[in-house]
C-alpha cells in the first residue's frame, strides 16, 4: 500500500514537471512569464483545483521557497557579467535599497490611508511586494525579442539580483515589531549586519567555491557537480546562522565564481543554470499549491487597487526618484519603473507572518497572490511593447558587406 503511494507521489510529480516544461514552452511563444503558467498550474493541481491535492504547510513551502531562491540568486550571479554591471553599480545598489524602501514606505501610506490597514500592517505589505524578479522580467523581454541596451540590461540585472535581501529583512523586521519583538532602533543595527556579513562572507565563500571546484572538482565530474551544489547551500546555511543575509552572499558569491578564471566553467555555469529552472518550477509549483483560490475573489477589490498604485506610481515613482542623480534619460526612468514584475519572493516573504501568527496573516498572504498574478497578468505581455515604444532596444549590428 504504501509502495502504491509512493508510486502515484512519483507519477503526479513527473507530469507536473513535463507539464510546467512545455508550458514554459508555450509562455516563450506567446510573451507571457512561465511564472504565471508554473502557478496556475499548481492552483489546479491542489485542493480547489481538478487535481485534488491538499496543501497547507507553510513552513515547507517556506522552507522550499528558500532554498530554491538561494539557487536561483547564485546563478544570477554567475550570469552576471561584472565589466558590464560596474559602470552602473551605484544606481543599482540605490535601487536596490532605498528604491525597495520607498516602495514598501509608497504602498505602505496608499494602503492604511485608503484600505483601512494600520500603519505598521501597510508598509509590512508594503515591504513584501516591494522587490522585483529578474528571471522573469529577462525571460519575457527574451520571447518577445527585445534586446535592451547594454546599460539598461545591467542595471535592471543587478538590481533585480539584489533587492531580495532588503525586501526580506524589512518584511521580517516589522513583522517582528508588530508582534512586539524588537524596536524598531533594533532594524537598523540588523540591517547594517545582515548585509555587511552578507557581502563580506559571500566574496570569501565565493573565493573558497572557485578554490574547491579546482582542486576538488575533476576526479569525478558528477561529485564535483555536487560539491558546487553542496557550497551553494553552505554559502547559504553559513552566513544565515552567523545573522547575516544568505540570500546576499550567496548572489555575491555567485558573482565572484563567475568573473574568476576555472577549469570548465561552461560545465559549472550550464549545471547550475539548470538548477536554478528546476528549483524555479518546483517553488512556483508549491506555492500554487499553497494557495486556495476560492479564497482570492472576496481579495480581489483590495488586490487589484493595491497592484494598480504599485504598478502606476509606486514604483515609478521610487525609480525616479533613486535614478534622478544620475542623469538617465526619461525614457530609461519609464522603462525602469515599468519593469517591476513582481515573482515568487512576495509570496514567500509572505508566508513569514503567516508562520509567525500574526493576525490576518491568512488575509495578507492571499492578498500578496492577487498582487503578484495581477501584476504578472498585465505587465508581463507589456514589456517588450513598452520597451520599443520608448526606443530603448538595441540597435542591430548592420549587415558585414564585403569589400
Amino acid at each position: 500500500m504504501a509502495g502504491a503511494v509512493a508510486d502515484l507521489f512519483l507519477f503526479g510529480a513527473s507530469v507536473l514537471l513535463l507539464l510546467s516544461i512545455l508550458l514554459s514552452r508555450v509562455s516563450q511563444r506567446l510573451g507571457i512569464p512561465a511564472l504565471l503558467f508554473f502557478l496556475a498550474l499548481g492552483m489546479l493541481a491542489g485542493s480547489d483545483g481538478p487535481g485534488g491535492i491538499y496543501f497547507d504547510d507553510a513552513r515547507l513551502a517556506q522552507g522550499l521557497g528558500v532554498m530554491a531562491l538561494a539557487f536561483i540568486l547564485f546563478s544570477g550571479g554567475l550570469d552576471t557579467e561584472w565589466g558590464k554591471v560596474r559602470p552602473v553599480l551605484l544606481p543599482g545598489v540605490v535601487l536596490a535599497t532605498l528604491g525597495v524602501a520607498l516602495t514598501a514606505l509608497l504602498v505602505g501610506f496608499f494602503a492604511s490611508l485608503i484600505l483601512g490597514f494600520s500603519p505598521l500592517q501597510g508598509l509590512l505589505l508594503g515591504a513584501i511586494v516591494s522587490s522585483t524578479d529578474a528571471a522573469a522580467v529577462f525571460s519575457v523581454l527574451r520571447s518577445q525579442g527585445v534586446r535592451l541596451k547594454e546599460r539598461l540590461k545591467a542595471l535592471l540585472e543587478l538590481e533585480s539580483g539584489i533587492n531580495d535581501p532588503m525586501a526580506i529583512l524589512l518584511t521580517v523586521g516589522l513583522t517582528s515589531l508588530l508582534l512586539g519583538a524588537a524596536q524598531p532602533k533594533d532594524l537598523v543595527w540588523m540591517g547594517l549586519k545582515q548585509l555587511g556579513l552578507g557581502l563580506v562572507l559571500g566574496y570569501i565563500l565565493g573565493r573558497g567555491i572557485t578554490w574547491a571546484w579546482d582542486q576538488w572538482g575533476f576526479q569525478y565530474r558528477g561529485l564535483g557537480l555536487l560539491l558546487s551544489f553542496s557550497l551553494v547551500l553552505f554559502s547559504y546555511g553559513l552566513t544565515a546562522v552567523l545573522g547575516g543575509s544568505g540570500f546576499a552572499a550567496v548572489y555575491v558569491a555567485g558573482l565572484v565564481v563567475g568573473q574568476l578564471s576555472l577549469r570548465r566553467k561552461e560545465e559549472l555555469l550550464l549545471f547550475h543554470e539548470g538548477v536554478a529552472w528546476i528549483m524555479q518550477v518546483l517553488m512556483f509549483l508549491v506555492l500554487g499549491l499553497l494557495v486556495f483560490p476560492s479564497r482570492l475573489p472576496e481579495v480581489a477589490p483590495k488586490g487589484a487597487l493595491l497592484a494598480l498604485f504599485l504598478m502606476f506610481v509606486a514604483r515609478p515613482l521610487a525609480a525616479a526618484l533613486c535614478l534622478f542623480p544620475f542623469r538617465w534619460s526619461w525614457q530609461e526612468v519609464l522603462l525602469v519603473g515599468w519593469v517591476g514584475l513582481r515573482g515568487a519572493v512576495p509570496i514567500v516573504l509572505a508566508t513569514y507572518p503567516l508562520l509567525a501568527g500574526l493576525p490576518g496573516a491568512a488575509t495578507l498572504f492571499n492578498l500578496v497572490f492577487f498582487i503578484v498574478l495581477f501584476s504578472v497578468a498585465l505587465q508581463g505581455p507589456t514589456l517588450g511593447f513598452v520597451a520599443r515604444r520608448l526606443g530603448l532596444e538595441e540597435e542591430k549590428p548592420a549587415d558585414a558587406r564585403p569589400s
